[in-house]
Formats: C-alpha cells, structure tokens, sequence
C-alpha cells in the first residue's frame, strides 16, 4: 500500500546555461538537476522519493504539505 504526497517543486535554468536546477520549497535540502526540463522533473521525483524514505526510515514527521506557495513573475520599470 502507498501513501500519496503532493509537492510543488521550482525547476529554473542553471548559472553556467547547462541544464537545469530543481527544488521544492516544502522540502528543504531535496533539488535535483538534469540536462532537459523533463529530465530534471524525472530527477527531482526520485530525490523526493528519496528524501521522503529517509525521513519517514528515521520515524520523522512529513513537511507541512499545506503550505501555501506562490510563484509570480513581475515586471518592473526603472528609470534607464
């Protein structure tokens, strides 16, 4: 039997434009990173699979799932 988890996880373009860097903001220490967008998400799944056995192995409480997590992107003018 399996117990189901939702996490909202960030993938952004690495510093050196190589690939990719993802975290979730809910999991403090888990990211993962990948050549494609694809490949990072599929990496970023098995580190929080992961990451989730080694707290729950260590009888350790889940993360707050609740938590609310916003991602905007803004626009904003300065003088040139």
């Amino acid at each position: 039997m399996f117990k189901y988890y939702n996490f909202q996880i960030v993938i952004e373009p690495e510093e050196n434009g190589n690939g990719y860097y993802a975290y979730s903001p809910n999991l403090p220490g888990c990211y993962s990173n990948g050549k494609t967008v694809e490949e990072t998400r599929r990496n970023m799944r098995e580190a929080i699979q992961l990451h989730l056995q080694t707290i729950l192995n260590e009888k350790k409480s889940v993360p707050d799932l609740e938590k609310e997590i916003f991602v905007e992107e803004l626009s904003i003018g300065v003088p040139a």
